[in-house]
C-alpha cells in the first residue's frame, strides 16, 4: 500500500524527495544527516498503515471535491480551504502524533510557514482549479512525524 500513497502523491504533485527536502532543512543544523537519509526517514513514516489511511483519505477527499462530488456547504468548504474548517489539520494531526508532542510542534511550524512542496500545493490550491485542502496539511504532518523520527533516533545516541 506504501506504493500506492506514493503514487498518489506523486500524481498530485509530491514527491518523498520534495518532503524529504523539507526534513532535510529542518533537521541539519541539530543532527549530523543526509537528504538520503531523510528520503529514507520518510519512506518509513509512509509505511504506517494509519499514515498510508490518512493520505489516501485526504487526496480522495481533495479529488472529489475537484470534481464537485461533494455536497454543500461541504464542497466549497473543502475547495476555498477555509480556515475554521480544521478538519484537514485534524487528519494530518493523527499522522504527527506517532511520535509525541515534538511532532506537533514542528507541524505548527509547517502549517504556518508553508516552506517548500507545502507551500507550492497550497498556492496552487488557492490560484487554480486544483484543491490540495488535505494534502499540504497531510505533508506537513509527514514531516513533522519525520523530523521527530530523526529527534529520537538522535537522543538515543
Amino acid at each position: 500500500m506504501k506504493d500506492i500513497v506514493i503514487k498518489k502523491m506523486e500524481q498530485r504533485g509530491a514527491t518523498v524527495e520534495d518532503i524529504a527536502k523539507i526534513v532535510y532543512d529542518l533537521q541539519k543544523n541539530y543532527v549530523n544527516i543526509t537528504l538520503e537519509y531523510c528520503i529514507k526517514n520518510v519512506e518509513r513514516i509512509l509505511e504506517k498503515r494509519e499514515v498510508q489511511n490518512a493520505v489516501l483519505t485526504g487526496i480522495q477527499i481533495d479529488e472529489l471535491a475537484e470534481k464537485d462530488l461533494l455536497d454543500e456547504p461541504l464542497l466549497s468548504i473543502v475547495k476555498q480551504d477555509e480556515s475554521l474548517y480544521g478538519i484537514d489539520e485534524i487528519l494530518a494531526l493523527s499522522i504527527t502524533n506517532i511520535y509525541g508532542s515534538i511532532g506537533f510542534t514542528n507541524f505548527g511550524y509547517l502549517d504556518k510557514v508553508k516552506v517548500g512542496i507545502i507551500g507550492e500545493l497550497d498556492r496552487l490550491g488557492k490560484s487554480s482549479d486544483k484543491v490540495h485542502t488535505f494534502l499540504d496539511d497531510l505533508i506537513c504532518g509527514i514531516v513533522a512525524a519525520a523530523c521527530a523520527k530523526i529527534a529520537h533516533a538522535a537522543s538515543d545516541n
